[in-house]
């Protein structure tokens, strides 16, 4: 009896993934610099949670609707090409038979089993079979507009989280301190995860989201310092 394969990639994780990380990433560091820049600018804690809590509002709901428009228009394309796809293989299927087999060629199949292969995958699924191996449409990298949106606004719901729990727990003399620390932490921990999550061994990921990061909150709350004023 032959075995079944149920290895596990890493490409399988890419979709949520990068939401995930993009969400949470942009949820920290957004909140945070928000937070250090209304601080600096002598505010209370009321304004300054008032301040944090409408970032994170704002911001999943912004990051909610930018990925499901930005995914919608890829699945526009796709849905597209595969009705373009469909009618040309009603139109001419031994057209489309040869060019799948051209496909299997390119990729190192010798022509006449490349014809063979086309002609079982055809009979199988001829539009699945074209979707895949000429446009590269596959249920790992299928557009997903609604699930999207849902797990990128939840990422940032829960990074922007982090932030706003320091100002309800530190005393607020030491919020200058302790949201850059606290969030940097955060930025450390999650760029940490995502190179597990994803297989990467090298430390630049983490070096990347931290550094960024703390630019971020530093230009922020220089502003805030500049201005003196409540944004």
């Amino acid at each position: 009896m032959p075995r079944i394969h149920t290895e596990r990639h890493n490409s399988d994780r890419i979709g949520w993934l990068r939401a995930a990380v993009l969400g949470a990433n942009d949820g920290i560091v957004s909140t945070a610099s928000l937070i250090m820049g209304v601080a600096a600018a002598s505010a209370g804690r009321g304004d300054v949670l008032i301040a944090g809590v409408a970032g994170l509002v704002a911001g999943a709901m912004s990051m909610a609707a930018g990925e499901y428009v930005s995914v919608s228009s890829q699945a526009d394309a796709e849905g597209a090409d595969l009705a373009r796809e469909r009618r040309e293989l009603v139109d001419d299927p031994d057209f489309e038979l040869q060019e799948l087999a051209n496909i299997y060629v390119a990729r190192g199949v010798e022509p006449d089993l490349a014809r063979q292969v086309a002609q079982q995958m055809t009979a199988k699924d001829a539009l699945g079979a074209h979707a895949r191996d000429e446009l590269g449409i596959n249920e790992l990298t299928q557009a997903r507009p609604i699930q999207a949106a849902i797990a990128s606004a939840a990422a940032f719901a829960t990074g922007a989280a982090l932030p706003l729990l320091v100002v309800l727990a530190a005393p607020f003399t030491q919020l200058a301190a302790i949201v850059p620390v606290a969030s940097l932490v955060s930025l450390a921990i999650l760029g940490g995860w995502s190179t597990r999550a994803s297989g990467v061994t090298s430390w630049k990921p983490v070096v990347r989201i931290v550094f960024w990061g703390a630019v971020a909150m530093a230009v922020t709350a220089l502003i805030g310092k500049l201005f003196g004023a409540v944004v």
